[in-house]
């Protein structure tokens, strides 16, 4: 017998040991004290983690082929900072009560297309890139007694997978992980009237439908088109922003439903409304592309893809 297998799990319990451990003291700081982590924790992130830099200042090059190269950098820093934020807000979230969620949330579209779509009873499709404090929202939505079921990535190790889906329950979500057996489970909460939220930006299977996102091309999940033009839920682009330090702190911009008329064969009409998706996604990345999170290769052109 090897000592890799004793290693491995004596580091996966490192792992799961560290989060529980930065969870258990976000939600111990004052919000004073917890966000002014943010930046220290962000530098480090940024200087610790060269590929990951790398492949965020492609990505921004992509969103902006305009920026200089100290907007790039001061971009890829906040970036960092951005997503050490929404960790951090993550694991204070379920101590949060309803009324410090609500006073720290305004939204657009919300009323518009969100609350109709429901009344339609074939569930919502929201949506969203990897971008700002998604979670905020699913708790802020959950806590106006929706049901809200989220599709999200398989990490490793299998028990900090379990750790982040337990964290994401205490907020009132029903987590489905990526793989076999998502797609039935999607559509159950569909069937329920569930609002279920999927991250779209990018094709972690690499099965997706083939399109032009920020001028190249790539593939991107064909999940939200044929969900929608199956069951008929409406699928609406989404992105959470963070938008200071000051009441209300976040934005959730809910953007008009994606077109889901039928005009051909459900694989042209999947590949037609995955396009379309791709652009509103340009739309809402560009709003603010600092706090989009996409650290890994996602075009076949990047490193690693």
């Amino acid at each position: 017998m090897t000592e890799a297998g004793p290693r491995r799990r004596a580091l996966d319990a490192l792992t799961v040991g560290g989060y529980r451990t930065g969870a258990f003291a976000a939600r111990l700081l004052p919000g004073v004290a917890a966000d002014a982590l943010v930046t220290p924790f962000g530098l480090s992130a940024n200087f610790a983690s060269p590929e990951k830099r790398s492949m965020m200042m492609r990505h921004l090059r992509r969103v902006d082929p305009e920026l200089g190269t100290l907007g790039l950098r001061r971009m890829v820093q906040q970036a960092f900072d951005s997503y050490t934020r929404y960790y951090i807000e993550s694991f204070r979230l379920p101590s949060l009560s309803a009324k410090e969620v609500s006073d720290g949330f305004r939204t657009e579209g919300y009323d518009d297309y969100v609350l109709p779509a429901l009344e339609q009873g074939n569930g919502v499709i929201i949506a969203l890139p990897h971008l700002g404090g998604w979670e905020w929202a699913g708790r802020w939505l959950a806590d106006r007694g929706h049901p809200v079921t989220a599709v999200v990535e398989k990490i490793e190790p299998p028990e900090l997978f379990d750790w982040f889906a337990e964290l994401r329950s205490e907020l009132g979500m029903t987590v489905v992980p990526l793989g076999g057996g998502a797609g039935r489970a999607v559509l159950a909460a569909l069937k329920r009237n569930d609002i279920v939220c999927l991250l779209s930006d990018r094709d972690i299977q690499r099965t997706g439908v083939e399109v032009e996102f920020f001028g190249e091309r790539t593939t991107l999940p064909a999940g939200p088109a044929a969900l929608g033009l199956r069951t008929g839920a409406p699928i609406l682009p989404t992105a959470v922003y963070f938008t200071g330090r000051r009441r209300p702190s976040h934005f959730g911009l809910v953007r008009p439903p994606i077109d889901l008329t039928r005009s051909g064969s459900m694989r042209d009409d999947v590949a037609r409304v995955t396009q379309q998706l791709a652009h509103e996604l340009e739309v809402l990345i560009r709003r603010d592309p600092s706090q989009w999170h996409l650290f890994q290769p996602n075009w076949p052109s990047d490193p690693g893809y």
